[in-house]
């Protein structure tokens, strides 16, 4: 008995989805050496890996577009702050719609084409993410390092200037492969995600160490702040020892939080790039893969939801009314 497992790796070079990360050869190997009474199972035609992308930019789209919407409907969300983590929550928007119209097109349309601009979406979207993030964490340096000059037209104006630059490069990384800087005409090229090359997968790697270590370097300022913050409120209300040392603990767990999550999500995948190429088994790519998209499905509540002013927004939006408890929380330096 001979049998063969069929499934489309819609992120992966054709070979390389027939052969490599489900190990068919194995399977059929395995297969037939069974007894002639068994019969084979049934060709699997979806990927499994494929419909946890799809399911988690379901996720991402639904979860993303109440913030955005809270945003728009809202005219008193219009500061620097909110203006970047709208541009968060769009670009983590667009990056689950991205995967969600590429699993439909993988089996449904099945063009190169479409191939071409529905990964372009996802890069994009997902560079717009890890930009915005970046854009985040230095308005929030500025917003501690300058407090006093913080709420001027300079600043409004600067986080125009970084949101015009950070989209921009964004599309630009996105349009690569649609221009032509893609692996559709010599499959050797590829890298673990088709139709990206390995080049380009290393520039868009390397690029995220670099931005992951100057939010690094920004956020160690930014403790550094908090905790000088923290000690000079407390030495004003003459309670240093407990109150510097709870408020001082809370800016660094949310710190932690913040890096830990963003470096546990994308790390993997970044690293893993920068070795592997399209030969490597796709498990390993989807294994990798699917965690960097729950970055996008952690944002809303680390950016978002925990803002005072957004939860205010989504209970008006929701109840018509503002609960006691979320009007009349005051902010503290650990809220960073």
């Amino acid at each position: 008995m001979n049998t063969e497992m069929q499934v489309n790796a819609s992120w992966l070079p054709p070979e390389v989805s027939r052969a490599g990360g489900w190990a068919a050869d194995n399977a059929t190997a395995g297969v037939s050496s069974l007894e002639p009474a068994l019969e084979a199972a049934p060709p699997l035609m979806v990927n499994p890996w494929d419909i946890v992308l799809c399911t988690s930019g379901t996720l991402i789209a639904c979860e993303n577009a109440i913030v955005v919407l809270i945003i728009l409907h809202n005219p008193g969300l219009r500061a620097p702050m909110f203006l970047l983590i709208g541009s968060l929550a769009l670009a983590d928007l667009l990056a689950g719609l991205g995967l969600v119209v590429n699993f439909i097109f993988a089996y449904l349309l099945q063009s190169d084409s479409a191939k071409l601009v529905t990964v372009g979406l996802v890069v994009a979207s997902f560079s717009a993410s890890v930009c915005s993030l970046l854009a985040i964490t230095i308005d929030r340096y500025l917003s501690l390092y300058y407090a006093l000059t913080y709420n001027s037209e300079r600043t409004v104006t600067f986080t125009y200037v970084m949101l015009v630059v950070l989209w921009g490069v964004s599309v630009c990384l996105g349009l690569l492969p649609v221009t032509g800087v893609n692996c559709l005409r010599d499959e050797s090229t590829c890298s673990i995600i088709r139709p990206l090359t390995k080049n380009n997968v290393a520039v868009l790697s390397v690029s995220f160490l670099l931005l992951f270590g100057m939010m690094l370097q920004l956020y160690v300022q930014i403790c550094k702040i908090v905790m000088r913050h923290a000690h000079q409120i407390a030495l004003q209300h003459h309670f240093l020892a407990t109150s510097h040392y709870v408020t001082t603990r809370k800016g660094v767990s949310t710190l932690a939080i913040i890096l830990g999550t963003f470096a546990a999500c994308w790390m993997p995948l970044t690293l893993y790039s920068l070795i592997a190429d399209y030969s490597y088994p796709s498990i390993y790519t989807y294994a990798t893969l699917v965690p960097a998209t729950y970055n996008s499905i952690i944002n809303p509540v680390i950016y978002a939801f925990r803002n005072q002013e957004i939860q205010k927004a989504l209970w008006l939006i929701c109840c018509g009314c503002v609960p006691a408890s979320v009007s009349q929380r005051a902010r503290s330096p650990s809220d960073v």
